[in-house]
């Protein structure tokens, strides 16, 4: 093919582009006028297409003297090909937020290898008080001044008793699922469980409602039916667990992955590499070193609570709640695993962790950790007023501050911060920052702690 002069590749455009403003002005949006018919339109369609090969072959010579010149390459994708990616191990949930922090003239000398981060925020004991609960969640982060998701927490867990000793059951477990929803709609999750005071109303006692909060339901009838096969009662074994663990990396597996994993889960190796044990536990009371029935965690203690609590809910009548009346106690066919689950030592009770002698209780720590595939327990259900308690060196964090005006004590929240991050030359880090939240204090650090990870893969 001869070259083409400077004036042909000047000139030659514009006369394209001018057969092409003719053509263009026999096509309206409306259609082609009446007088010219439906072969106009036609071949005026045809005419766009050659002239898209028209511009294409005049400016090919342009590209072709562009990668000629000094110093022209070719720009960089902005994005890690797929290959890339798979070979560092990590969901490709984490990819969009590191490729985000990557500049793009310097994407050739990036580490592929993606960030990873979780923000955690848990709530000990409500006891029927809206105000100091959504005081404590803006706080935190969790709502904003509406009492709305804000997106900034990627898990939020309330460690149960949200009922008795206050009045606004009905807003608070009503708000729970507002929150529950707005957290699923913008990539978050909530796990909430079922404290002591959750199955004392499921049982029939009610030694800690107040009259006015009876009143807020209409009747002592209309309330019993909702916490025993009501509206309350269905919440309870949808949306609540006696036990949960959360994985601090989504490696591990979603919230309530068991520890350990059945041989067929999909998370069986990265659960027994590196990362294994990166996990908190959250129950109401406690896990007692002498509890039976802590493997696989969470599911075996979930399972009796499950059970239990079909039983409660089956009984027909419901007794009378107590007081007045007497104690109905636990249902008839209660297996023993299901009274124990009730019992003092089980996780709804249990207050060891939070009263015994710290020595000694320090020193169990790691076999229940071991266990449960955790590095750390967070419960509430015992009282601090004056603070979040860390013991056996941030192993134990009681987080019940006693936040309802029917204690006074300081309003709290634990916060969990957790990331990983590759290491230039290889390995990993991983760090979390677990903090004591105060509306009216200063936030205090509780642990602050690294672990370096040899090699790239974590699998």
């Amino acid at each position: 093919m001869p070259h083409l002069s400077t004036w042909t590749l000047s000139v030659l455009p514009l006369l394209v582009l001018s057969l092409a403003y003719i053509a263009q002005s026999y096509i309206s949006p409306l259609g082609p006028a009446p007088h010219l018919g439906f072969g106009i339109k036609w071949y005026c369609t045809a005419f766009s297409s050659l002239l898209g090969h028209a511009q294409a072959f005049v400016m090919s010579p342009l590209h072709a003297l562009s990668e000629a010149q000094p110093g022209y390459e070719v720009q960089a994708p902005l994005t890690q090909p797929h290959s890339q990616i798979k070979g560092s191990g990590l969901p490709m949930e984490a990819i969009s937020e590191a490729s985000s922090e990557v500049p793009v003239d310097a994407a050739a000398d990036v580490d592929p290898r993606p960030r990873f981060k979780r923000r955690i925020v848990a709530v000990g004991d409500i006891h029927g008080d809206l105000l100091n609960a959504h005081r404590v969640l803006q706080m935190a982060r969790v709502v904003d001044e509406d009492g709305l998701w804000t997106g900034e927490v990627d898990v939020f867990v309330q460690t149960g008793d949200i009922l008795d000793r206050g009045d606004d059951t009905i807003a608070l477990y009503e708000w729970m699922e507002e929150l529950r929803e707005q957290a699923h709609g913008m990539g978050g999750a909530m796990i909430t469980l079922l404290g002591n005071h959750e199955w004392m109303n499921a049982i029939g006692d009610w030694r800690y409602v107040f009259p006015s909060e009876i009143e807020t339901f209409g009747s002592i009838s209309t309330r019993q039916k909702a916490v025993t096969t009501g509206w309350l009662a269905d919440i309870w074994a949808s949306n609540y667990t006696t036990a949960a663990r959360l994985p601090l990396h989504a490696l591990l597996g979603p919230p309530n992955t068991d520890y350990p994993p059945p041989e067929d889960s999909q998370y069986l190796r990265a659960n027994a590499g590196p990362l294994s044990h990166a996990a908190f536990s959250f129950v109401h009371g406690g896990l007692a070193p002498s509890y039976p029935n802590l493997q696989p965690f969470p599911s075996a203690i979930n399972n009796i609570s499950d059970s239990l609590l079909h039983k409660l809910r089956s009984r027909d009548p419901q007794p009378p709640p107590h007081p007045p009346h007497a104690y109905p106690g636990l249902p008839a066919g209660t297996t023993r695993e299901e009274a124990r689950l009730y019992g003092s030592d089980g996780p709804l009770w249990y207050r060891g962790w939070a009263e015994e002698n710290e020595a000694r209780t320090c020193a169990q720590v790691e076999q229940v950790l071991q266990k449960t595939g955790t590095r750390r327990m967070v419960m509430g259900h015992t009282p601090n007023l004056h603070s979040i308690a860390a013991k056996c060196g941030g192993k134990v964090l009681i987080i019940d501050t006693g936040i309802s005006h029917a204690y006074g004590g300081v309003l709290s929240a634990l916060s969990v911060e957790y990331t990983l991050e590759p290491v230039s030359g290889g390995g990993w880090r991983e760090q979390e920052v677990v903090k004591a939240l105060y509306a009216d204090e200063d936030d205090e650090l509780l642990v602050h702690a690294t672990r370096d990870l040899a090699g790239n893969e974590l699998l």
